[in-house]
């Protein structure tokens, strides 16, 4: 999994440059235009009435800007961005004491904020509803619960998983923001864009060429825009043009929809071993040799997305568009064609 190319996850690769492709600004960012266009205007309100933004829920699939909105959102409210994650906070005690030191109009970042500990979830609810803090000192008879007022901040949860957040939780967010997969368009602006703060010379139809392969992922795009500066740079002038691009991605076996090996195992499993589905995922993971939730969060969304597999209540099958990828007819095509051959002969 971690060797995977075209993963959506964060990669260590993606830490040494990712930074500085960000976006800084809300007008910078790309994409995502209902999103922006909520934020823009609660942004907006919530600085004319001196106030801190209501708390925000990214949530869909990794490597869509999530982490990128949150940077951008402590930067338009003028505030410090603190980032964390749901498995990091252990006790309810790590929690209080990043509440404790954020200071007005501060934004926390809990990534995969559907992972938090049940007792460290509920020293939530009085910060996010009441902007306080319930202290319980001592134990037994002689306890004693102190409510300490805490800073006007912004509480940003992320998450690929939003159906495990409990409703308590869930309910407390004010701003709610599902973010979808690109478009093609979309992610060839986004590589003319890092292309230029890269350096790289790349014509519209190479980056365009790129976006396809991309899965409508801006992390994947800017992982492949790197690989195919690299490929230009040794195997021809250093200008990434059509035939460049397209030489690249042979090389690093992405095919015309963005798919790579496993990809292809996935399909080719339903297809071959389950005929065309429906196979359930858990079957599915086990025959393929990955996670369920891997499957499930990293692999599975994609291909619903472009409509190669559908889910059912008995499970995962496979459309069309599989069959016509894999140059394949369905068995019941395979008859029908059978059968006039026998008509004609």
């Amino acid at each position: 999994m971690e060797d995977r190319f075209v993963t959506p996850l964060n990669i260590k690769e993606d830490c040494d440059i990712e930074y500085s492709l960000r976006p800084k600004r809300l007008k910078e960012y790309i994409g995502q235009e209902k999103v922006k266009e909520k934020l823009d205007i609660f942004i907006r309100a919530a600085k004319n009435r001196g106030e801190a933004l209501d708390h925000v829920l990214l949530y869909g699939p990794p490597g869509l800007g999530k982490t990128t909105l949150a940077n951008i959102i402590a930067e338009e409210m003028t505030g410090n961005l603190k980032v964390t994650s749901g498995p990091a906070i252990e006790r309810a005690g790590d929690l209080a004491a990043i509440l404790t030191s954020l200071n007005d109009f501060d934004v926390l970042f809990i990534d995969e904020i559907h992972r938090l500990n049940r007792s460290v979830e509920e020293i939530l609810y009085p910060a996010m509803e009441d902007g306080a803090l319930d202290i319980v000192i001592g134990k037994g008879a002689s306890a004693k619960s102190i409510r300490l007022d805490l800073a006007k901040f912004t509480l940003i949860g992320a998450t690929t998983r939003v159906g495990l957040l409990t409703s308590p939780l869930r309910d407390r967010f004010g701003v709610l923001c599902p973010m979808e997969f690109y478009e093609e368009d979309e992610l060839k602006e986004i590589i003319i864009r890092s292309a230029g703060i890269l350096g790289v010379s790349i014509t519209e139809d190479a980056a365009y060429e790129l976006s396809m392969r991309s899965r409508g992922t801006p992390r994947i795009a800017n992982r492949i825009l790197k690989r195919v500066r690299d490929y230009s740079e040794v195997k021809g002038n250093g200008i990434i043009d059509l035939k460049t691009s397209k030489n690249a991605m042979k090389l690093l076996e992405i095919d015309d929809e963005g798919f790579d090996s496993i990809d292809n195992k996935i399909l080719t499993a339903i297809i071959d071993n389950f005929n065309g589905g429906p196979v359930g995922i858990e079957t599915l993971a086990y025959f393929i040799g990955e996670e369920l939730d891997t499957i499930q969060d990293v692999y599975e969304p994609y291909l619903l997305q472009k409509g190669f597999i559908l889910r059912t209540p008995r499970g995962r099958v496979a459309t069309d568009k599989v069959y016509k990828h894999f140059k394949r007819l369905k068995e019941e095509h395979k008859e029908l064609n059978q059968c006039t051959i026998n008509i004609h002969n």
